[in-house]
């Protein structure tokens, strides 16, 4: 692990994965996931090249299959250190004959992870380094503990969205992995819901086409965090029912649609960056007072 701080919060990143396992503020309290293997050993797993599960766990790609898990290989990867300072610390993961096996491009992954007072910021850049367009998608695991520290029970914790969130929600097939086609009722009234383990017992709750660019959750009473993602236009919220976590996962992409045999390319949330070129993803995570 490698230990960053800005003394009012320090992070620990594992380079394996590039995954932030704990947040912690100045009197010593946990906001991450605890990582508990019997429950789900996750944190906050970078994901790509795609987000959730493809058909048949294979996509295909100009005439070829290629078979790959859900959430790619970026979360079972080892990073390399590049900078390692006190505040900030940045990871690299270039393609390898491993990588070029299940996704056959050049490609760079930089994470790098900073400490501003009680706010960490992600920085993501997704670099084509080879002669072609690259298509992929990208997305944020992380996953805090519920309650938070120091905020009481869980029933008084609340998602608020910065903006109005009327549309109604995707759900996957709890079987496969693949995104059903048709919509669900949303749980969101206006814009905020009181998440309940119940509603998680089809696994995620996807917002495709987000409005809001912040997420906070949290009572209002106590301490409470927010997610902030300018670049990314989709959203899943998940936990193990009856879990101590919740995942809130600002997305650019999404799993396969059931039945979905189509090319990469084509897949629902994948996007292509231009030969030489570098996508930039920026995830900010801060740690509210209550109200």
């Amino acid at each position: 692990m490698i230990s960053i701080s800005s003394g009012d919060l320090t992070a620990r990143i594992n380079p394996l994965g590039a995954e932030l396992c704990s947040l912690r503020d100045s009197q010593g309290r946990e906001f991450m996931n605890d990582g508990n293997p019997e429950v789900w050993s996750g944190h906050a797993p970078l994901l790509f090249p795609i987000v959730g599960g493809l058909n048949g766990g294979r996509y295909r790609l100009g005439g070829k299959e290629y078979a790959l898990p859900r959430h790619g290989f970026a979360r079972h990867s080892r990073f390399e250190v590049l900078i390692a300072e006190a505040e900030r610390v940045m990871f690299s993961l270039g393609a390898s004959e491993e990588t070029r096996a299940v996704y056959p491009f050049e490609f760079k992954l930089n994470v790098n992870f900073r400490l501003i007072e009680k706010k960490l910021v992600v920085g993501v850049g997704v670099q084509n380094c080879g002669e072609v367009p690259m298509p992929f998608s990208f997305g944020f695991h992380p996953a805090f503990a519920w309650p938070l520290p120091g905020a009481g029970a869980k029933e008084d914790h609340k998602i608020v969205f910065s903006e109005s969130e009327p549309q109604q929600i995707r759900r996957v097939d709890r079987e496969t992995g693949l995104l059903l086609n048709d919509r669900k009722h949303t749980p969101v009234k206006g814009n905020s819901f009181v998440p309940r383990a119940e509603l998680f017992e089809a696994d995620a709750l996807i917002w495709d086409k987000l409005n809001s660019r912040t997420v906070t959750f949290g009572p209002r009473s106590g301490p409470r965090v927010a997610v902030k993602c300018p670049a990314l236009p989709m959203l899943g919220i998940w936990q193990k029912p009856g879990a101590d976590f919740l995942c809130i996962e600002p997305w650019q992409g999404i799993a396969d649609p059931v039945g979905f045999e189509g090319d990469f390319r084509e897949k629902p949330g994948v996007i292509s960056v231009p030969a030489g070129q570098t996508n930039f993803f920026e995830m900010h995570v801060v740690i509210l007072p209550g109200e």
